[in-house]
């Protein structure tokens, strides 16, 4: 038998709420003793507090990073990062004891514009926040760089060859693809300030085209040996496995995209119906049936799934039990090649897969924008260039050497 974990009681202001917190650290999958040692620390924040002669309603954010301060002037070196004490200043904050902290307030003409700019993009445009943090957000940044001054922005001065001179400096810095996404950031924030009246001419026309070269090539997708050897590396013993299998199986099978695999709650599966739920792009929500091996596997791993609150399908295997974001999903594909000994590829490539699959299954190409929910069919367009069976009448024939057609 394994030896009995010691919980630590916990005395001053925040005694009252020991109990909770131990059962809300058990909720999300800590283990005893780590939830003992988060005890422990909740003992030792407790303790402070009642030294410094202050409340659970004073325990801010700076008092915390105060708290971690005395750590270490005493020179202790656990509970010493600000950092160490956010989920303990969670779950008081939670609860409604500790002051929730100060919303952050845009300075600046250049912040303000910006958190107006991320406001029409989530609320007008419908994009995530995803696209907004770490795509559209930084290119307006970077475009508007050097303009803020004393009376302002100065946007009124804004003209195409500053658009021109912008991107004539940025692009060749990246790759088509980098290239490519800062072009489309670029018009979005351009056609904001426009709506906005903050210019008085469309600039969008000033932002050229970039050669696209995505139509050139074959999609890529893995070969059905390959497919199989990936799903097989999936050791389904485990809990892990199963729920890496259920994953891949929705990639493949439903050509979903890794932002809306991580997406799936629980109530988003109708089991009668057969049907899933897909939150997709732009706040778009869709329903597709669920194939019986993809439910299988989904049954399987909720088999083995931990009880918590979170609603989200699939989970971390380690606590916090919450659920996995878009680069999780990426990961799980990359390590599943990498068992399989395969190169390795991302989750996107799973969606090709699963659109070459359909069209080798005799699926039409409009059947094929239906399950991978394309706006446009130039979108799924691509995938004609794969059914060479069909293309093959549609090639020119090439007179031979003897002067016949080949």
């Amino acid at each position: 038998m394994g030896r009995k974990v010691w919980f630590p009681a916990v005395s001053g202001p925040l005694a009252p709420f020991a109990a909770g917190f131990e059962s809300w650290l058990m909720s999300r999958a800590y283990s005893p003793k780590a939830a003992a040692d988060r005890l422990y620390q909740f003992d030792q924040l407790s303790r402070w507090l009642e030294r410094e002669g202050l409340c659970v309603g004073e325990l801010t954010g700076e008092q915390a990073e105060r708290f971690c301060a005395s750590r270490r002037a005493a020179g202790l070196v656990t509970w010493v990062a600000p950092v160490s004490v956010l989920l303990l200043l969670g779950y008081l904050r939670g609860l409604g004891v500790a002051p929730a902290p100060a919303p952050v307030v845009a300075q600046g003409p250049l912040e303000v514009l910006l958190e107006d700019y991320r406001r029409y993009l989530q609320v007008e445009r419908g994009l995530c926040d995803h696209t907004v943090i770490d795509v559209y957000e930084p290119a307006a940044r970077l475009f508007l760089a050097g303009w803020e001054g004393p009376d302002g922005l100065g946007l009124e001065r804004l003209c195409a060859g500053d658009v021109s001179i912008f991107l004539a400096r940025e692009c060749p810095k990246r790759s088509v693809s980098g290239a490519r996404d800062l072009v489309c950031a670029l018009r979005s924030f351009l056609r904001y300030l426009h709506l906005a009246g903050l210019i008085e001419a469309p600039l969008v026309w000033a932002v050229p085209s970039l050669a696209d070269l995505r139509d050139r090539t074959l999609p890529r997708g893995l070969e059905p040996a390959a497919v199989r050897r990936l799903l097989a590396s999936c050791d389904r013993r485990r809990l892990l496995g199963r729920r890496d299998h259920a994953i891949l199986l929705l990639l493949v099978r439903l050509g979903l995209r890794a932002g809306e695999v991580a997406a799936i709650q629980l109530e988003d599966i109708d089991w009668r119906a057969g049907l899933l739920l897909v939150r997709g792009k732009g706040s778009r929500h869709d329903e597709l049936p669920l194939p019986v091996d993809v439910g299988e596997a989904i049954v399987s791993y909720l088999r083995r799934r931990p009880r918590c609150e979170c609603r989200a399908l699939f989970l971390r295997v380690t606590a916090p039990r919450q659920g996995l974001n878009r680069s999780t999903v990426g990961w799980v594909v990359r390590a599943a090649c990498d068992r399989a000994g395969l190169p390795r590829v991302g989750a996107h490539c799973l969606r090709h897969t699963a659109a070459t699959e359909m069209l080798r299954a005799g699926a039409s190409l409009a059947e094929i924008g239906q399950v991978l929910r394309h706006r446009e069919q130039k979108t799924t367009a691509i995938y004609a260039k794969v059914d060479r069976k069909a293309l093959r009448p549609l090639a020119r024939s090439w007179p031979s050497q003897e002067g016949g057609v080949a």
